[in-house]
């Protein structure tokens, strides 16, 4: 089994990209209720701030702010997918791994983390998470996309409406 090792912040500020394991479904917007009620049980328990988000129907990419002397998002990522797979149907197909640890097939076991360095790399990242259902394909403009923080950035004067609305490779950023 491979040893991964991941760079760790106390109170960091973090990229994540996490999957559904399917990539054909779209379980977490059909879910989306699900979802909330998953990250909302964990922030009770283990608060943590989302700088930003959006959910895709098969992936999710987020920025989060950990409490200060606070690196366990390992530990929160687990629990998020664990509330929300309980919510589920049990119907969905298991490899043979899965059934021997008892795991639903629902996640992809592992997540894409990086922390954030400076004010750019979060404007970047943040970017690159809104613009992220235009990447790929699901609608034409950013403003069209319901599952994502970019209307609270518009609320906040950190972009127009209509940004978003043309492909831009700036917004290219690893870890997709």
């Amino acid at each position: 089994m491979a040893n991964y090792r991941r760079y760790r912040v106390k109170g960091g500020t973090y990229f994540f990209t996490v999957a559904i394991y399917n990539r054909r479904q779209a379980l977490l917007v059909d879910y989306i209720d699900a979802l909330r009620d998953a990250f909302a049980e964990v922030k009770r328990a283990h608060p943590f701030h989302i700088d930003a988000i959006v959910i895709l129907p098969e992936h999710m990419h987020c920025i989060w702010t950990l409490p200060e002397g606070d690196d366990a998002f390992s530990m929160r990522w687990r629990q998020i997918k664990s509330a929300f797979t309980e919510q589920l149907p049990d119907v969905e197909p298991r490899s043979a791994s899965r059934k021997r640890k008892g795991e639903r097939g629902i996640w992809h076991r592992r997540f894409w983390d990086h922390v954030i360095r400076d004010d750019n790399d979060f404007a970047r990242h943040v970017d690159y998470i809104h613009f992220n259902p235009v990447k790929h394909g699901w609608v034409k403009q950013v403003a069209d996309w319901p599952y994502s923080t970019f209307f609270r950035y518009v609320e906040r004067g950190v972009y127009p409406l209509s940004w978003g609305s043309d492909y831009s490779d700036d917004l290219e950023v690893a870890g997709e």
